[in-house]
């Protein structure tokens, strides 16, 4: 089709209305804004389009606010049909090189009338020339300008995915493993540099908290993290193996040569208008060195009680103790059940210019403003340990210690706790009333736990249900007798929830809340540290004394309609 002239000052009404609700929701900087001023005056075009291509606006954020302001419906790629219907592809005189050039992709003829997918409905100038070249009225629905050209090329042109085109410029073969030479111009190269950020992209687009990049004999795996739980992802093919797994490396400054030994490092750059810190972290393997990175979102990071699942009656509770002058609270539970993340929100309540806090962490995942943060280094003998005694010199209020790993770690924090400190911590057990069995095993003497222990918070992560399509039923009588309910409420018939996918949440989960339960130290609890009773008899004690478990929690959570109970089910020990 003939191209139409185009006037970009037609779409500035509205592209402004659209940059200044970004701005207001928080989803474009104002520093960011001013940076992309003058490059938008030199190049001219859309400045929406270079704020995104920047990086500076993420495509959902540009999707949604576009959707919003101009009363547009926002289409997911989840509802478009496999293949394109008939009488599109019979009647349509659109080229390929158009809809690849403004990111317009046309759905159905319906009635006289076409749907028309675009990812800048600011700019009328597509819409309009689609219209005129079809002699049709134009429908618009809003979408990503990445799902928008994954269609085009998956209709219209050969098939293959984003991934896919990238994979075809690519040359892996020849790569010797033990050529790091070859190896590191292969990793700097456009294709794989482009496949990386490709694959870090989609874990952003997905909200996945970790990547995983795992060689095996016939091909590499990439799987993200989604809530918790592990989803596949497309793949690149196996002779990139060595260039894509070279290409993190370089980006997370580590030795590419060096594949005997594990390797730990950190990548901070911005995708989708997001400011992301990745924790890198290599393992040798059979076939190769399996990668995982950490994603941490700092733009999202919200430390708040509420939104972590602290409920009104469990919150004033654990503000008292951690309101505590001195002694020690811990928080416990296995890797990734969101500890680190607790603490952190306790320090920021703590966070006041009358007191100094000190941490020592391995490694420092969020930093925040007026806290003292200091990363471990255990090959220059910086281990926990040696921090902490030269902590305690600094004269600190509040003290953090990022895990208590040994007996000398955790004498060294009892003996703070002893001299007036505030000290927080994290052990790894599975219940409140194992963390002082731990510590007993450890060797610490009981007398000095009973006297610096103020109490232990058990916790885990259990997906959130996306409130607006959840399903509510009546339990039945077999439920509500096996997992005891009528505990929990004795009166009334007693609902619970089943996870219902949307098109905001294809797994009908969106998020994570935590389950938790809170051990606090008294004088009955003292007594049987005392006398080294089990973990059983000190979790009676402290169920007795009013201390609800992660498993009531969980079950409280999933009649209310934040959880399911299955979800309870799968991270407590309870069944």
């Amino acid at each position: 089709m003939n191209a139409v002239a185009h006037d970009p000052t037609a779409e500035s009404a509205a592209e402004t209305r659209l940059v200044d609700v970004l701005l207001q929701k928080g989803r474009l900087k104002e520093g960011d804004l001013a940076r992309a001023r003058p490059l938008h005056r030199e190049s001219g075009g859309s400045l929406l389009q270079l704020l995104v291509r920047l990086g500076l606006v993420s495509e959902r954020d540009h999707a949604q606010t576009s959707s919003e302001v101009l009363g547009l419906p926002l289409l997911d790629a989840k509802a478009v049909p496999e293949s394109p219907p008939e009488a599109l592809l019979e009647t349509l005189p659109l080229s390929l090189r158009f809809l690849k050039q403004f990111h317009v992709c046309p759905l159905a003829l319906q009635d006289g009338v076409l749907d028309l997918w675009v990812s800048d409905p600011q700019d009328p100038y597509a819409a309009e020339a689609v219209q005129l070249a079809t002699s049709v009225p134009v429908r618009l629905h809003v979408g990503l300008r990445s799902e928008i050209d994954d269609l085009i090329e998956r209709w219209f042109g050969q098939g293959r995915s984003a991934m896919g085109a990238i994979i075809e410029t690519a040359d892996g073969e020849g790569a010797a493993v033990d050529d790091i030479e070859h190896l590191r111009d292969l990793a700097s190269e456009a294709p794989v540099i482009r496949l990386v950020n490709l694959v870090i992209q989609r874990a952003v687009e997905l909200r996945a908290s970790d990547i995983h990049i795992e060689p095996f004999e016939n091909r590499l795996k990439v799987r993200y993290r989604v809530d918790g739980v592990l989803i596949d992802g497309e793949s690149p093919p196996a002779n990139l193996t060595a260039a894509v797994i070279s290409r993190v490396k370089i980006m997370a400054r580590l030795n590419i040569a060096e594949r005997r030994l594990p390797q730990d490092g950190r990548i901070m750059l911005r995708v989708q208008g997001k400011e992301l810190d990745l924790r890198v972290s290599t393992v040798p393997t059979a076939h190769g060195e399996s990668v995982v990175m950490r994603l941490l979102d700092r733009d999202t990071v919200v430390f708040d009680f509420q939104r972590l699942g602290f409920t009104d009656a469990f919150l004033p509770q654990f503000r008292r103790v951690l309101e505590q002058p001195h002694g020690i609270l811990l928080v416990t539970g296995p890797t990734g059940s969101g500890k680190t993340t607790t603490l952190y929100t306790a320090l920021s309540q703590l966070n006041t210019a009358d007191v100094k806090i000190i941490t020592v962490e391995d490694p420092v995942e969020y930093q925040i403003e007026g806290i003292n943060q200091i990363q471990a280094k255990p090959q220059i003998g910086l281990d926990f340990a040696n921090a902490l005694r030269s902590i305690v010199r600094q004269d600190p209020d509040i003290i953090m210690i990022g895990e208590m790993r040994d007996l000398e770690t955790a004498r060294i924090a009892i003996q703070s706790a002893l001299t007036g400190h505030l000290v927080l911590s994290t052990l790894h057990t599975n219940n409140a009333a194992g963390g002082i069995t731990r510590l007993l095993d450890m060797g610490v003497e009981d007398y000095l736990l009973t006297s610096t222990i103020n109490g232990i918070l058990a916790q885990r992560l259990v997906r959130r249900l996306e409130p607006s399509h959840a399903l509510r039923y009546p339990a039945s009588p077999e439920e509500i007798e096996k997992f005891g309910l009528r505990r929990l409420q004795p009166q009334g018939e007693i609902f619970l929830y089943r996870a219902q996918p949307s098109a905001a949440a294809p797994t009908g989960y969106l998020g994570r809340t935590t389950i938790m339960e809170f051990l606090v130290m008294n004088d009955e609890l003292r007594r049987a540290v005392m006398r080294r009773a089990g973990m059983g008899e000190i979790e009676q004690i402290a169920r007795a004394a009013g201390m609800r478990t992660m498993y009531e929690d969980g079950l409280s959570k999933a009649l209310q309609g934040h959880t399911t109970l299955e979800e309870v089910l799968r991270v407590t020990e309870e069944s």
